[in-house]
Formats: C-alpha cells, sequence, structure tokens
C-alpha cells in the first residue's frame, strides 16, 4: 500500500507494510518519522516556517507550518505507540527554487524551524538531504525503516 503526502499534509502509520511518500519537496521541508520498536512511521509535508505569518490558514491546516505540523507529528506517532527515544528523524527539501536574488530564504528559514525545534525538545536529526535548487520526493519504507529521496536527474539517495 502507498500512503501519498500532499503539501501542506500528514500521513503516521502502524504496521510493517506499505510506503509513505511525498513529492514536490522544493522549498517545503519533509520530515520522516520511525519508531522501528513500535513499527510506526509518519511524514509531514510543510510549507511555511511560522504559523505567526497566518494564524487563520495554521488554525485551517496546522500541517502548513512547520512549528505547528512538527508537533503534530510526533503527537500523532505517539498516540500510535511510538517512544520519543527510539524515533529515527530523517529531513529532505528546502530548496530555494525561487530566484536566487530572493529575500525570502523559504527553504532555509524552514530548515531552520525545524533544526530549531528538534534541538529544543532533545531530538537528533540522524540524515538529511536538504538546501541546493533542485525538488525531491521523500519516501518511508514502513518494513525497513528506510528513508530515501528521489531528485530529477539525481536518483535515489538513501538517507
Amino acid at each position: 500500500m502507498q500512503y501519498i503526502v500532499k503539501i501542506a499534509d500528514m500521513k503516521v502509520v502502524q504496521g510493517t507494510s506499505g510506503i509513505i511518500v511525498t513529492h514536490a519537496l522544493g522549498s517545503c521541508i519533509g520530515v520522516a518519522i520511525y519508531d522501528p520498536k513500535a513499527k510506526v512511521g509518519g511524514i509531514l509535508h510543510y510549507l511555511l516556517p511560522e504559523s505567526s505569518l497566518n494564524k487563520a490558514k495554521a488554525q485551517a491546516n496546522p500541517f502548513t507550518f512547520g512549528d505547528t505540523g512538527i508537533p503534530l507529528l510526533f503527537k500523532e506517532a505517539y498516540a500510535k505507540g511510538a517512544n520519543k527515544r527510539s524515533i529515527i528523524v530523517k529531513l529532505a527539501g528546502g530548496a530555494e527554487i525561487l530566484e536566487s536574488k530572493s529575500n525570502f530564504n523559504i527553504g532555509k528559514r524552514n530548515y531552520m524551524i525545524a533544526r530549531k525545534l528538534f534541538w529544543k525538545n532533545g531530538i537528533l536529526i540522524r540524515g538529511e538531504d536538504v538546501g541546493g535548487t533542485i525538488s525531491r520526493s521523500l519516501s518511508l519504507d514502513l518494513a525497513t525503516g528506510k528513508v530515501a529521496v528521489k531528485s530529477p536527474g539525481m536518483g535515489e539517495k538513501i538517507l
């Protein structure tokens, strides 16, 4: 079974079969988490770093923002039996797809909010493929916990 995570979306699954995947990670960040003991995995695909940018949008869809989506990803994983001590975290995305002269730096800001949240909560990032100027797809194999990143013309990379 394949579980598709759309932009500003999240999926958390308990079980040993299936793949969770998200596409079109440009400046967005994909956060993959996996607890090998509880066999719980999930992916969040967030668009913007901070919910203070648009409180109404954050209330309507908290997965749009890193600062609201990441805590919900972990809460859902904990509800399915995951344990903070055994969760493995991997990230992809955070590219600067728009014109390089842009002052917004959304990709970098998206990445920094993730690093800040994980640091504040004592969680290590075990693998990442971030930055640059290319789009990525991120997948998590629930049977093995393998996290892979694919980029156009670059093939697959295991994180």
